[in-house]
């Protein structure tokens, strides 16, 4: 009886748990995100692809321990660090023939012997050497302090082949020698014979080695080298030179909360509009020991000035009477194999152009092999920043993306011939693509399938329909073996998160799930899986969106709307989320009686070039209306109350929140803006500067799109939140807009700071307030009718 009894009280408090662990409050999902469960990461392949190596935490443990999984097994073992070194290395670039390696690790040099599988320590300094790899007569070159190097891997001869030295070219040691002192040698050498002597055999000594060979040192004076690329019979050295501009000022951030007790500043970016660098290509041609810059005046449409400039006549009529070339930067130079060809990107500094280049190093001149302009600014998966993702396919036929097509897609170009081909088509993203080693096929990532699923595909390299090597819907990150036989899935769906996976790289082939790291407490709560719906904006473009419907809903619920940050980003698809904390808090919210809407609106990733520029020089403008369609929506299909709507999000999102709220009050009552851009003028160059061009050359564009302009149209409740040590977005932008709130007597508003947080918060206790306060708002403004 008293074990029937023991197990009863069990029985329910093993139940009472369950119930406790189902229900979700702001404190337990903003708590250390272990609770979740730690899921692998950084899947690196042992040399011989008979093992994958990752980073765990299944027993949510202080840090991360090292697990390694054996093909064809389904068990992952801890792994000793002993192991790792001998079976993990760096990627190895190997000779012409296959029979050499060699690799950088922690800033030496290795070579390994492909049929050995022996590592040779080749150099052990203190200073880093890096960007190793070998000549076509087998040399080893690398870099070493700013110059390139060889060394022969059979009798380790090492040799210098660039000479690049900081700073101005330096003074003569000393000042000529006066009449006197002239005199007085010459007097010295006629009296002595011994020094008549010494003077004429010097030079001459028995066994005196001979002069070194010298290499002409080209001093960088006041400028900064990078791009470093070597040719393969290691004729040249192409480079860029920047020059760094002065008069900028950074911005200072203090930062209150120290071990001193005293306020420290930290040195914060430059605002959007400062001065910009400036880029100059050059070559090295060693055979001549003569430097020369390479001009890019014949590019095509170099001088052409980008549409907005039309809106502001005066400018315009002193850019074309200046009809200056446009200031471009570089990437590195690549080389095919034998020397023969060499193709790099040029990028316009106003971001309206790209040009794929060819290069004659000999003659110092380059040819367009491609142009890629957009009125907007160009980006996308495989060209954004100044990165244009390409290579060789053969001695004279490169691959690249491009939007062309309205979507990023492979292509072709034959630089003899010179033709282009378009290999991939459609309306969706080729999102990552890389060459297989025989330089057969292309693999590549992308939503073709649908925007929110990614899948891991396969086509030739000659063009072809593509073939699909994953199956499972949802996420997959693909990490492949050195062999290519195996690929390591990093997948999740919508309620579960990112776990390992190994399948062989065969179409059909089955993925086999090797880790499991959610925890209990997590799985006892029912996850929803969100609805992901399309619906028409008031332009007639698709936009997507996932829908929390709440819970017991009826007519006449609130609703919330969340909106993603970072602009370009994607958050509506069928993966875990990067916003968790914010996923697990919509279903808090549906719980208790709302319906959340999450929209990728007009400047979102994954839907091609139209939905990604559609910003251009007013953010604020199709952005916020799609999320206003999206309130449409929900009140003609879910029965909201179009008089209880909340919005938030976070950065862009909390951009998006004020615009909302100043402009669009009798749509949304109330709203939380979290670390939010609130004047454009005063965020960085880098991601401002792509959409709104530069606040002294386009002022229109940023009167549109800062919320600080349109503050006088608060009406519904206005929350706040913002780190202090935010060193992305600064809080001075959040003070500026207390500032203009205070003088516009507005009295519905508040500011909630966080003295130790930056633009990601960190900890927990930051968290768990700023989200109660949303919550609070929410519950306090949407909940009556």
């Amino acid at each position: 009886m008293k074990r029937i009894l023991t197990a009863l009280l069990l029985c329910t408090a093993a139940a009472v748990h369950a119930q406790q662990t189902s229900t979700l409050t702001v404190e337990k999902i903003m708590r250390d995100q272990k609770w979740i469960g730690v899921a692998p990461s950084n899947y690196r392949w042992a040399d011989d692809s008979k093992s994958l190596y990752f980073d765990w935490n299944p027993q949510q443990k202080a840090k991360e321990e090292l697990f390694r999984i054996q093909v064809g097994k389904i068990k992952p073992e801890r792994s000793a660090d002993s192991t790792t070194e001998k079976s993990i290395g760096p990627v190895f670039t190997f000779n012409q023939k296959g029979t050499l390696g060699v690799a950088e690790q922690e800033g030496d040099i290795y070579l390994l012997n492909a049929k050995t599988k022996k590592k040779t320590r080749l150099t052990n300094t203190l200073e880093r050497e890096s960007n190793p790899g070998f000549l076509i007569n087998g040399a080893i070159y690398f870099i070493k302090g700013g110059n390139f190097f060889t060394l022969d891997p059979n009798t380790l001869s090492l040799t210098q082949l660039s000479n690049f030295m900081p700073g101005p070219k330096p003074a003569a040691n000393k000042a000529a020698p006066s009449p006197q002192d002239t005199w007085l040698k010459n007097q010295q050498t006629s009296l002595f014979d011994v020094l008549k002597e010494n003077t004429a055999s010097a030079g001459r000594r028995p066994g005196r080695p001979a002069a070194k060979q010298t290499i002409k040192p080209i001093y960088l004076e006041n400028k900064s080298i990078n791009g470093l690329s070597l040719s393969p019979e290691g004729r040249f050295v192409t480079y860029q030179l920047v020059t760094m501009p002065k008069g900028n000022t950074n911005t200072i951030i203090p930062n209150f909360v120290t071990k001193s007790g005293y306020t420290e500043d930290i040195n914060g970016r430059t605002k959007v509009g400062e001065l910009a660098a400036s880029y100059e290509f050059y070559i090295y041609d060693k055979q001549r020991d003569s430097a020369y810059r390479v001009s890019v005046s014949n590019l095509t449409g170099i001088k052409d000035l980008p549409d907005y400039v039309k809106d502001y006549p005066k400018q315009l009529e002193e850019r074309r009477k200046k009809n200056e070339d446009r200031k471009v930067r570089f990437t590195p130079v690549i080389w095919n194999a034998d020397a023969t060809a060499a193709v790099l990107t040029a990028k316009a500094l106003d971001n309206k152009d790209l040009w794929i280049l060819k290069l004659d190093a000999s003659t110092g001149r380059f040819s367009v092999v491609d142009r890629q302009r957009d009125e907007a600014w160009i980006a996308g998966p495989g060209i954004s920043s100044y990165i244009a993702n390409m290579g060789f396919i053969d001695p004279q036929k490169i691959y690249f993306q491009s939007e062309a097509s309205g979507y990023s897609h492979v292509y072709v170009a034959d630089l003899t011939a010179g033709t282009k081909k378009q290999l991939t088509s459609g309306k969706w993203e080729v999102q990552s693509l890389n060459l297989s080693k025989d330089k057969k096929t292309f693999y590549f990532s992308g939503n073709m399938a649908h925007p929110g699923i990614t899948h891991f595909y396969s086509i030739p390299v000659t063009g072809g329909k593509p073939t699909q090597i994953t199956s499972m819907k949802g996420g997959n990150q693909i990490t492949m073996s050195p062999d290519e036989k195996w690929i390591a899935i990093n997948y999740s769906y919508m309620d579960k998160p990112w776990e390992l996976y190994l399948q062989p790289n065969k179409p059909g082939a089955k993925a086999v799930q090797i880790t499991e790291s959610r925890s209990a407490e997590f799985k006892s709560y029912a996850w929803r899986q969100p609805e992901v719906v399309a619906y028409k904006n008031r332009h007639g473009d698709d936009v997507y969106a996932r829908i929390y419907p709440a819970k017991n809903g009826g007519k006449n619920n609130p609703a919330v709307v969340f909106v993603h940050g970072a602009g370009y980003l994607q958050n509506v698809h069928y993966w875990w989320s990067q916003y968790s904390r914010e996923y697990m808090f919509h279903n808090l919210l549906a719980d208790n009686g709302y319906t959340v809407i999450d929209i990728d609106y007009t400047g979102s990733a994954g839907y091609g070039r139209n939905h990604r520029t559609g910003i251009y020089r007013h953010m604020g403008g199709k952005d916020l209306s799609d999320h206003v369609d999206g309130v449409k929506l929900l009140v003609d299909k879910y029965g909201v109350d179009p008089k209880r709507v909340g919005i938030y999000g976070g950065s862009y999102g909390g951009f998006i929140t004020l615009m909302a709220l100043f402009n669009e009050p009798d749509v949304f009552k109330s709203g939380a803006g979290l670390r939010s851009v609130t004047d454009w003028a005063h965020y960085n160059q880098g991601y401002t500067a792509n959409i709104l061009n530069e606040p002294f050359n386009d002022e229109i564009a940023y009167q549109r799109s800062s919320p600080i302009n349109f503050a006088q149209g608060l009406k519904g409740n206005l929350l706040m939140c913002h780190g202090m040590v935010d060193v992305n977005v600064h809080f001075q932008d959040i003070v500026r807009l207390s500032q203009k709130l205070i003088e516009l007597g507005k009295n519905n508003w508040e500011l909630a700071v966080y003295p130790v947080e930056d633009h990601g918060f960190t900890t927990p206790s930051s968290w768990t307030d700023e989200y109660k306060r949303i919550y609070k708002l929410f519950e306090t403004t949407l909940k009556t009718p």
